[in-house]
C-alpha cells in the first residue's frame, strides 16, 4: 500500500522562519563547514624523507657541470619537495550563535518562497522507496532536490529515501545551513518538525541562561 504524504498546516515561528537573511554570514558559515569536511591528509616528502643516497653524484671539479652535493636535493629528479603540503586541519572556529543565525536565515529564505513544507509522514508502515518517491512527486513535481528532515525514530523514512539520488535526509538535530541552501525544497515530517523546534528552543534557553549568568 502506497502512502501519499499529506501537507500539514502549521504556523511557522517568525523567529526561525522569518528572520533576516544575511548572505555574508551564510557564506562564512558554509565555507567553514566545507573546510571542516576536508581530510587534510596530504603529504609531500622533504629531502630528509625521500629514498636515495646521500653521497655526491659526481666529483666536485673537472666535469664542467655545476657542483652537486646530493641526489635528494629538491631540484634533482626524485628529490624532496620544498615547502610541500603536510597533514593539517582546515577547521575554522565558528561561534554557535553565528551557525544558528545562518541556519535561521537560510530557512527563512526558503520559507518566504514557499519552499518549506510539513507533512504528516513521508511513508507509513514498511519502508518503501517507491512510496517515498511518489509522495515527494505529489508535493512538488520532478527534477527537484529535496531535503527531508525527520525524527530520530523514523526508520521507515530514513530507509525509504536513502537510495533516491535527489533526496538528502537528515535528522532534526543534524539540520545545517549548507544542506538547506543546496536543496530546492525543505520537507519536514511532523515529528521531525516538532523535534527541530524543541531542539531550537532548547538551544535558545541554554544561550539565555548563559547570558544571564554573565
Amino acid at each position: 500500500m502506497i502512502h501519499m504524504a499529506n501537507k500539514v498546516s502549521v504556523d511557522l515561528p517568525a523567529e526561525v522562519f522569518d528572520a533576516n537573511t544575511n548572505v555574508s554570514l551564510i557564506h562564512q558559515v558554509v565555507v567553514a563547514q566545507q573546510a571542516a569536511a576536508r581530510q587534510g591528509t596530504h603529504k609531500a616528502k622533504t629531502r630528509s624523507e625521500v629514498s636515495g643516497t646521500g653521497t655526491k653524484p659526481f666529483r666536485q671539479k673537472g666535469t664542467g657541470r655545476a657542483r652537486q652535493g646530493s641526489m635528494k636535493a629538491p631540484h634533482m629528479i626524485g628529490g624532496g619537495v620544498v615547502h610541500g603540503p603536510v597533514p593539517r586541519s582546515y577547521g575554522q572556529k565558528t561561534p554557535k550563535k553565528m551557525k544558528a543565525a545562518a541556519l535561521r536565515g537560510a530557512l527563512s529564505d526558503r520559507a518566504r518562497n514557499g519552499r518549506v513544507l510539513v507533512v504528516d509522514a513521508l511513508v507509513s508502515g514498511t519502508p518503501s522507496t517507491k512510496a517515498a518517491k511518489e509522495a515527494l512527486a505529489g508535493l512538488g513535481g520532478a527534477n527537484r532536490n529535496w531535503l527531508v528532515v525527520i525524527d530520530r525514530s523514523d526508520d521507515a523514512a530514513a530507509l525509504s529515501t536513502r537510495n533516491l539520488p535527489t533526496v538528502h535526509t537528515l535528522y532534526a538535530d543534524q539540520l545545517n545551513t549548507y544542506d538547506v541552501i543546496v536543496s530546492d525544497d525543505v520537507v519536514f515530517t511532523q515529528a521531525g518538525y516538532d523535534a527541530f523546534l524543541a531542539h531550537t528552543d532548547g538551544a535558545g534557553k541554554r544561550i539565555n541562561t548563559e547570558e544571564e549568568s554573565k
